[in-house]
């Protein structure tokens, strides 16, 4: 059986902020071994100071910015800009994040969030004495999908994917590229109890015990689909403009 609910307890962050004490505290003598934390990103950011003076958020999100994907303009005038970050992740501006920040700042993601989970995890452990593994997770949106989910965007102690390629279904049909995003999974069922104004930054699942193992597993960043596997690594406009102006200059060079 599943079981998720969010730890009450955790007080407003501050940069330096003591994120394994602080759990810890708010989690008490609640935790066993095969539980896993997720954990918000925003925390984790706080905690490491990641506050930028930004007047203009948009700067900030092109300082964030590696390569552009897509951008679109609203007949309101706001500019949307779907961009890869330093961390290899895809999103709307680039993870920054300008709610529930002082006046004048925005907050950037985790400088390495896989580092900041592994450090949270081997803490916890030490702290409680029990073996359980971190999620640091973060609000995302879908291709092809309205709304938005959260995410991994970090992980320690867990394993991310469950592979089922080499398995049989119930049918005996086997299975070739079935790989479940469990990280993923899990980081979105928490936010059903975590919420995003209750002030519950940190959730803890039980009942799955089987994706908990040593600190070195592969963490969040193997989720990002390689450059050379990216079918959609460009927005529609933008694939077009591109291959117009490869066939423009092609024909420019042949006539």
């Amino acid at each position: 059986m599943l079981t998720i609910w969010a730890l009450p307890g955790i007080p407003e962050i501050a940069a330096g902020a003591d994120l394994v004490e602080l759990i810890g505290e708010a989690a008490g003598d609640t935790l066993q071994d095969g539980d896993i934390l997720v954990v918000t990103s925003k925390i984790v950011s706080k905690a490491e100071g990641r506050f930028v003076t930004a007047d203009d958020r948009e700067d900030a999100i092109t300082a964030e910015t590696v390569r552009l994907v897509a951008s679109r303009t609203s007949e309101t005038g706001h500019t949307t800009r779907i961009v890869e970050n330093r961390l290899g992740i895809v999103a709307a501006a680039a993870g920054v994040d300008a709610s529930n920040t002082p006046d004048g700042t925005v907050l950037l993601l985790p400088v390495d969030p896989d580092a900041s989970a592994r450090g949270l995890a081997s803490g916890l452990r030490v702290r409680l004495g029990v073996e359980v593994g971190v999620i640091v997770s973060d609000t995302l949106g879908r291709a092809w999908r309205e709304g938005q989910t959260d995410s991994a965007i970090g992980a320690a102690g867990v394993h991310v994917f469950d592979d089922l390629r080499g398995t049989v279904d119930a049918e005996g049909r086997p299975l070739v590229v079935t790989l479940p995003c469990v990280a993923d999974e899990l980081a979105a069922a928490t936010d059903l109890v975590k919420g995003k104004a209750a002030r519950l930054p940190v959730a803890v699942v039980r009942g799955r015990a089987d994706l908990v193992g040593p600190l070195d597993l592969p963490g969040a960043r193997s989720i990002v689909r390689p450059a050379e596997r990216d079918m959609f690594s460009r927005g529609a406009d933008e694939a077009y403009a591109d291959g117009f102006a490869a066939g423009a200059a092609s024909n420019a060079s042949t006539a």
